[in-house]
């Protein structure tokens, strides 16, 4: 039998004992080959005998360093480090498929590129934008915020321009400082979200949503665990299409109020939502952040959000934004402030807003004939409860349709599929003979 490593190279030049110190020092032996990947682990009591600490705390470690693969196995057939190098990857995000052309693919909720607005104008004209090719850091074009602090949901203290929306989110969850906090976060949410908590080790702690928003009940609940912050979208949830109430927002402001829990929204769809933009920063400015991105109503490669929050914060991300790209392309900041002001812009995006809900309507209709009621709400895809989710996923294959299992999007052991409504124009009939069979009794 292989012999494992010798615990005395584990413990050679530790020099934080705790769990996370363990895990750290072991990720560097590994990088440093010191620990070669394939090799076998000593015993758990071996090494804790050595170092002087409870078991647990060695468990602890591995535990964690299972948890971002960079460790395998357990028990009697013992741990060892993975066989190759581990490149860390949005899981849930990444396993998503790619389909042939033969397949519809209502997997991904993306907006219908002849329903974007036309960019060319807008980036010629950001291409004469204020400061163009300076190496200064720029927080955010004067321009761009000039417009948006004119339809901004309330007076921020301060704002900066990102690339794009789940940039934002990783960028403030990070600079937050979250691994092994309690985060509380709507339930279902984009995969990304639960990808970027996971991988930064958050304790991710789920509030359902009843289609008005996420439950006060649930978020009382979950405040008990103290959560360090609480994430969710404040109008238009891209998952189930469902718009959240101003009744219900000002509900979750209640529960939030006697905590210093930071407050983090993420306006996905932006322009989409049929509501006004709408915000816990009028009650809360100096712990909540507002995430504004543009790339659904605008179009994919602007790849620009704008966030605001306390000018605190906004300077802990512009230090933390030094170490890559610095600024955000003054050019796509401009062509975004022209595209704002932009009469013809706002027709495009006000046709595309009705377009969607039509879409919505025609589907919702489709599956009420064939006996299945299903909310469908606003934006770009929907949330269908189903018997059994894997048999809901085969059934909808056998008939060339491809959707998105609900588990990628949710923490609660409930079956659901997201399937994109914005890209169906045809075949309503098809898709609704095949979610009937899909759905089950619970469609």
């Amino acid at each position: 039998m292989e012999e494992p490593v010798a615990v005395e190279k584990i413990a050679q030049n530790l020099g934080d004992p705790s769990a996370r110190g363990i895990a750290m020092h072991v990720r560097a032996l590994i990088r440093a080959g010191v620990i070669p990947h394939g090799a076998r682990l000593p015993p758990v009591r071996d090494i804790a005998f050595v170092l002087g600490i409870s078991p647990a705390t060695v468990s602890a470690a591995w535990s964690d360093l299972r948890k971002r693969s960079v460790l395998e196995g357990r028990g009697r057939n013992g741990i060892r480090v993975a066989d190759r190098p581990v490149v860390t990857q949005p899981t849930r995000f990444a396993s998503a498929g790619r389909y042939g052309s033969g397949v519809l693919d209502l997997s991904f909720a993306v907006p219908d590129t002849a329903l974007l607005p036309p960019l060319e104008a807008a980036l010629a004209y950001g291409a004469r934008a204020q400061g163009l090719n300076s190496y200064s850091r720029v927080q955010v074009q004067p321009e761009l915020e000039e417009a948006l602090r004119n339809q901004w949901p309330y007076q921020p203290e301060a704002m900066l321009a990102v690339n794009g929306g789940y940039s934002a989110v990783h960028m403030v969850l990070g600079a937050l400082s979250l691994s092994d906090a309690v985060v509380a976060v709507e339930d279902p949410t984009p995969m990304r979200h639960l990808d970027i908590l996971e991988h930064l080790g958050a304790i991710i702690v789920p509030v359902a949503n009843d289609g008005q928003g996420p439950r006060p009940d649930m978020l009382a609940r979950v405040m008990e665990k103290r959560p360090a912050a609480f994430l969710f979208q404040p109008r238009l949830n891209s998952v189930t299409g469902h718009e959240l109430t101003p009744q219900r927002l000002r509900q979750l402001g209640d529960v939030l109020a006697n905590a210093d829990t930071a407050i983090i929204e993420d306006d996905g769809l932006g322009g989409l939502s049929t509501n006004p933009p709408q915000s816990l920063g009028s009650r809360f400015p100096d712990r909540t952040t507002h995430i504004l991105s543009f790339s659904k109503p605008y179009g994919p490669d602007l790849r620009l959000a704008v966030l605001s929050a306390n000018a605190d914060l906004v300077a802990r991300l512009r230090a933390y934004r030094s170490f890559n790209s610095g600024w955000t392309s003054r050019i796509l900041q401009s062509a975004t402030a022209w595209l704002l002001r932009d009469s013809q812009t706002a027709e495009v995006i006000a046709h595309a807003k009705q377009t969607y809900a039509e879409r919505n309507r025609t589907l919702s209709h489709a599956l009420q004939t064939r006996g299945i009621t299903h909310r469908l709400g606003a934006g770009l895809a929907t949330w269908m409860r189903v018997s059994e989710e894997s048999f809901a996923m085969i059934t909808l294959a056998a008939h060339g349709i491809a959707v998105m299992p609900g588990s990628r999007m949710s923490l609660r052991n409930e079956p659901h599929i997201r399937l994109a409504t914005g890209i169906i124009s045809k075949d309503y009939d098809r898709i609704a003979d095949a979610l009937a069979l899909a759905c089950g009794p619970a469609g």
